[in-house]
């Protein structure tokens, strides 16, 4: 039902998102190609990964709650890329596909911690606050969590809508 664009097909206000994505990736995935059918969500995403990509969270803790949402909201193009980024972490992977309990306590830590803001829509409780905390994070990295839910939450609901 939706189109795969390419850079000559998009709408023209996708065009430049397009063109910056395959100069970084090498390539234009499908599920760009199906988000380019709306510029403002595609310009949107991309910004707010780009800044997700910049936040204090490490790597491996930004992927481990890409990989919760996308788990938990079924987006099979999204555990399939962020599955690739991990690797080097094949344990990591293997549990967060599996829902189960994370090898490192500290990322466990953080996948409970992002289950329990999307289950209370950002009314966790202190005592969920504090274990978070109590695992090395910040206050900082407590709302860097939103930022990646609410990113990523975006790309999820829209690659499953368009199929990618």
């Amino acid at each position: 039902m939706f189109t795969d664009h390419t850079i000559e097909t998009a709408p023209a206000a996708s065009r430049r998102a397009m063109e910056a994505t395959r100069a970084k990736l090498g390539h234009v995935p499908t599920a760009v190609a199906r988000l380019a059918e709306s510029p403002h969500l595609l310009d949107g995403f991309l910004r707010m990964s780009g800044i997700f990509e910049s936040t204090t969270l490490d790597m491996v803790s930004r992927e481990t709650v890409i990989m919760t949402v996308a788990v938990r909201n079924g987006c099979e193009i999204c555990v399939q890329m962020h599955s690739a980024k991990l690797a080097e972490h094949p344990e990591l992977v293997t549990a967060l596909r599996e829902r189960a309990r994370l090898p490192d306590e500290r990322l466990e830590a953080l996948r409970r911690f992002t289950i329990a803001v999307l289950e209370t829509a950002g009314g966790v409780d202190d005592e969920t606050l504090e274990d978070f905390l109590a695992h090395g994070y910040t206050k900082q990295n407590a709302l860097e969590v939103v930022l990646g839910i609410g990113t990523y939450t975006m790309s999820t609901l829209a690659n499953r809508m368009t199929r990618s």
